[in-house]
C-alpha cells in the first residue's frame, strides 16, 4: 500500500530545490555503472556521494527546521521519485532530524524499508531510523518482535539490525532471540545480517557473543558464524 505524503510547505520547497540541484549534477555514464553495481534495483542520477551531500547542504541552506509532518512529507515524496539518490537524501534528512519523529512514524519507516528494498537503503533505515525510534520508545520493541519473523526478508533484516548502534544498551535477549528465530533462513541477506549484528555487538561484549555462537553453532549458518566471529 502506498502512503500519501502529508501537505507540507517546507517539503514543497525542499523538493523543488532538490530536484533542480540534483538534475544539474546528473552523470549518465556514472549512473549506468551504479545501476549495474546495485543489480538494477533502481535508476540512478550518477552523483557521487561527496558531491551529492554538498548539493544537499546547498538545498537545505537557510531553511527552517522541520517538524514531524515535514520530515514524513520529504521522505515520502523522495520515495516517489525513481532515482536512488533522492532516497539517499531522504535518509540523511531523517537521520538528521530523527529526534523530531514520534513513535507514530514507525509505519512510515516500514513503508520506506519495503518499497524497492535493497541493502543500500534498508540498512541505514534499520540502524538509524527504526533503531532510533525504538531507543526513544522501548514499547516499540514489541513491533520489532513481530518484524523479526515477518515474511518480508527486508523487514526481518531491519529487526535484526535495529540495535546495531546500541552498544551497552543492546537488549541481548532480543538480539540473540532474533538470530535464532531466523537462523535457518535460506537468504544470504538474512544470514549476513545475523553475523553482522553479532559481530557488532561483539565489540561491546565479546564473551557473550562467543558463548552464544558456541551454543548455537549447529543452528547458525556457516556464513553467520564466520561473520559473527570475524574479529574474535
Amino acid at each position: 500500500m502506498t502512503l500519501a505524503a502529508p501537505p507540507s510547505d517546507l517539503a514543497d520547497t525542499v523538493l523543488a530545490r532538490l530536484t533542480a540541484a540534483y538534475a544539474t549534477a546528473a552523470d549518465p555514464v556514472r549512473a549506468e555503472r551504479s545501476v549495474a553495481y546495485m543489480k538494477g534495483v533502481a535508476p540512478f542520477l550518477g552523483i557521487p556521494t561527496p558531491e551529492r551531500r554538498a548539493l544537499s547542504r546547498q538545498v537545505l541552506d537557510s531553511l527552517p527546521r522541520p517538524d514531524e509532518t515535514d520530515c514524513v512529507a520529504v521522505a515520502l515524496r523522495c520515495w516517489q521519485l525513481p532515482e536512488r539518490e533522492y532516497r539517499y537524501f531522504a535518509i540523511d534528512y531523517l537521520r538528521r532530524h530523527v529526534a523530531r519523529l514520534s513513535s507514530d512514524s514507525l509505519p512510515v519507516v516500514r513503508h520506506l524499508v519495503s518499497t524497492d528494498p535493497w541493502w543500500d537503503t534498508v540498512d541505514l533505515l534499520a540502524a538509524h531510523l527504526a533503531g532510533g525510534l525504538v531507543a526513544a520508545d522501548r514499547s516499540l520493541a514489541a513491533q520489532m518482535d513481530a518484524w523479526s519473523e515477518d515474511d518480508d526478508l527486508w523487514i526481518a533484516r531491519t529487526a535484526l539490525l535495529h540495535q546495531l548502534t546500541y552498544k551497552q544498551a543492546t537488549d541481548t535477549e532480543r538480539l540473540f532471540g532474533y538470530c535464532l528465530r531466523q537462523a535457518g533462513h535460506r537468504d544470504f541477506f538474512i544470514r549476513k545480517a545475523i553475523g553482522w549484528c553479532l559481530r557488532e555487538y561483539a565489540k561491546t561484549d565479546p564473551a557473550a557473543v562467543r558463548s552464544f555462537v558456541t551454543g548455537a553453532r549447529d543452528r547458525l549458518s556457516p556464513l553467520s558464524v564466520r561473520e559473527a566471529l570475524k574479529h574474535l
